[in-house]
């Protein structure tokens, strides 16, 4: 289990910069293929950029040509909140943070398998730990089926 966090909004403003603000607490998202992590291709985990939650491993990413980095499952599923938004145009859920509730960008149902799953998610929201460090801290990626790996 993880703790909650409660900040301010005078705290977020001043612990986030501007963009990552307008992104995590505004609900805003970064323009396309603009994102530190669209053609970021370490190995570590990927933790939220306010609260430094797990969220995402390198493993799970791929590259679907959307402009935002995606994965397609989350480390663990109680650390990402799903929001049905319903449009005319198409289904989706946003995503945010379950520790801090910070805004991290949208799920869409047309993902690889294994899980069928697109995370697409703004770079402004997340925080990369290489493999290394994230070792050393304990943290790994979640164990998936025998034989799924990350698409290609």
């Amino acid at each position: 289990m993880h703790d909650r966090v409660y900040k301010t909004d005078d705290e977020w403003r001043q612990e986030l910069t501007p963009a990552q603000y307008r992104v995590m607490r505004e609900g805003g998202n970064e323009p396309p293929f603009t994102g530190a992590f669209v053609d970021h291709h370490a190995r570590g985990i990927y933790c939220c950029a306010a609260c430094g939650q797990t969220l995402f491993a390198a493993k799970v990413k791929f590259d679907p040509g959307t402009g935002w980095p995606s994965f397609w499952a989350p480390v663990n599923p109680s650390h990402v909140a799903h929001h049905p938004e319903h449009t005319m145009v198409r289904q989706r859920d946003s995503v945010s943070c379950d520790r801090c509730g910070a805004h991290l960008g949208y799920a869409y149902e047309d993902g690889p398998a294994p899980t069928g799953l697109r995370y697409s998610i703004n770079s402004v929201a997340l925080a990369f730990e290489p493999e290394e460090q994230a070792i050393e801290e304990g943290v790994s990626a979640p164990p998936y089926e025998e034989g799924a790996s990350a698409p290609t």
